[in-house]
């Protein structure tokens, strides 16, 4: 049984925009210094679109990983989500969901995923992999947002 987690973050970016920005291979890297996390194959920057992968390299846990994702779903501007096919995880999925919300966009982020080694790789989910996995997730949007331009001051 997969671990599960839900993200809700708040922007005043428009839907379209946060869209393309969640997809956008330059903008993930720049959110995953902390990781070191870089593009190395497939589609190495610019926007990501359905069918297409990328291979990521990336360190977390001290531990150095190749992951390569596919894009199998695409609804613009409404969600897309991606799959693990091949890395370190048995089982990866996240849907990216941009939702309007009043002035700007409420993105939901759902992430699925298991770890392999049978027992020892669930007391692993459970010890460690779900919070740090929710984490990188809180962090990445936190910098996505952070893309916004200021808001105007009502004054001018």
């Amino acid at each position: 049984m997969p671990v599960a987690f839900v993200c809700r973050t708040r922007s005043s970016l428009p839907p379209q925009e946060l869209f393309d920005l969640s997809r956008n291979i330059d903008a993930h890297v720049g959110s995953m210094t902390k990781s070191r996390e870089k593009a190395i194959a497939g589609v190495t920057s610019g926007l990501i679109s359905e069918g297409e992968t990328v291979t990521w390299q990336a360190w977390h846990l001290g531990v150095r990983f190749r992951m390569t994702s596919r894009i199998v779903r695409m609804e613009a501007p409404a969600s897309f989500t991606d799959e693990q096919v091949k890395g370190p995880f048995k089982y990866l999925r996240h849907t990216h969901e941009f939702r309007p919300d009043g002035n700007g966009t409420l993105m939901v982020d759902t992430v699925e995923f298991a770890a392999p080694f049978g027992p020892l790789g669930r007391l692993m989910e459970k010890l460690v992999l779900g919070r740090y996995m929710q984490n990188l997730i809180e962090s990445r949007n936190g910098f996505l947002v952070d893309q916004a331009p200021p808001a105007k001051d009502a004054r001018e």
